[in-house]
């Protein structure tokens, strides 16, 4: 018995070493997802509203001498624009934690093995770029049914008849026309074409602002002798979270107009079929919109509303895109390296 212990000692150590690498990505990723949704999530919802189509006529006051007008060439919210801002919220928490352990197990198995083999042919920071792409491609796949759910939930402006607002969106795609699985991979290119980019841009600079920030801080570590190891949670979670608000609030302006046009597709899957002729010219370029591609809605919101409707939301997307990074990334890297001491 006792000759058969180093190799059970050493049978466990691979189990656990494989646990971990398997394992802390996943976990960690849905710890902080699940952390950040419930903190920003009424920003998102707030940002849905005004993106919608409906912005100007449900939830923009329509007083005609407006100092918020005049001064920032929109109109004031009503109240009704901060009512029910958790509305949604089960299907994102349901959907986002598989989800962003899908794209975490993805993306550092991705840059470890691009890392490997192509150190010497490619620049790091496309590494990184490939890497965060194909963990958006793989996590959307699971977060797209979720996000059109939620986003139609977020619109729900009568009393909801059920006690999930989730479930009352989820049964209005069931009665759209095309059936309810078109409609909630309806949005998965919109989604997809934001999302690429947006991590496309986030995870390089991500990186290069926080390897920045670890190069000078090693550095004055080596200056007292220090070793690296001496990182604190604190420490990786702020230099962590600050290089990630950085990184998220630029790419999250660059790609507000993506933000928009998947808005618009995603609602525009929950439509109902015009029931006469006079609903059908009051709602027809939003029905007309179902069904239609990227690139047609981004035409009709940009002939609507200029520039300025593709920017809509934009300074919204951008500061909880910066707190919501910052958590995001910033609580994923504390508990991986919690899991890992573990």
């Amino acid at each position: 018995m006792l000759g058969l212990r180093p190799c059970v000692l050493f049978v466990e150590a691979a189990f656990t070493c494989t646990y971990l690498y398997i394992t802390c990505p996943p976990i960690a990723g849905s710890i902080a997802a699940f952390t950040v949704d419930l903190l920003v999530y009424p920003l998102d919802t707030i940002k849905t509203r005004i993106q919608s189509r409906d912005y100007q006529d449900v939830y923009a006051s329509q007083k005609p001498n407006s100092a918020i007008k005049g001064t920032l060439g929109v109109q004031p919210p009503k109240p009704a624009l901060f009512r029910g801002l958790y509305q949604g919220i089960g299907s994102v928490i349901f959907a986002t934690l598989p989800a962003a352990g899908v794209f975490f197990y993805t993306y550092e198995s991705s840059k470890s093995f691009l890392s490997t083999t192509l150190h010497t042919a490619i620049p790091i920071a496309f590494t990184h770029s490939l890497a965060s792409a194909g963990a958006e491609l793989a996590s959307c796949l699971v977060l797209t049914p979720a996000e059109v759910i939620k986003q139609n939930a977020q619109m729900l402006r009568h009393k909801s008849t059920s006690k999930s607002t989730s479930l009352e969106a989820f049964n209005m795609l069931r009665h759209t026309e095309g059936g309810v699985w078109r409609r909630l991979f309806s949005g998965y290119t919109a989604l997809a074409a934001r999302n690429l980019p947006f991590t496309a841009l986030q995870f390089p600079l991500f990186e290069g602002v926080r390897g920045r920030i670890w190069e000078g801080r090693d550095r004055k570590r080596v200056n007292r002798a220090e070793g690296n190891d001496r990182r604190s949670l604190v420490e990786t979670g702020l230099v962590t979270g600050f290089s990630a608000a950085v990184a998220g609030s630029l790419a999250a302006f660059v790609t507000t107009p993506t933000d928009v046009v998947k808005t618009r597709m995603m609602l525009a899957a929950g439509e109902k079929q015009p029931e006469s002729s006079g609903e059908a010219v009051e709602r027809g370029r939003q029905y007309k919109n179902k069904g239609a591609s990227g690139f047609q809605v981004a035409r009709e919101i940009f002939r609507e509303r200029g520039i300025r409707g593709l920017f809509r939301g934009g300074a919204l997307r951008t500061t909880w895109a910066a707190f919501g990074s910052g958590l995001y990334l910033g609580s994923y890297e504390v508990a991986k390296v919690w899991l890992k001491k573990e």
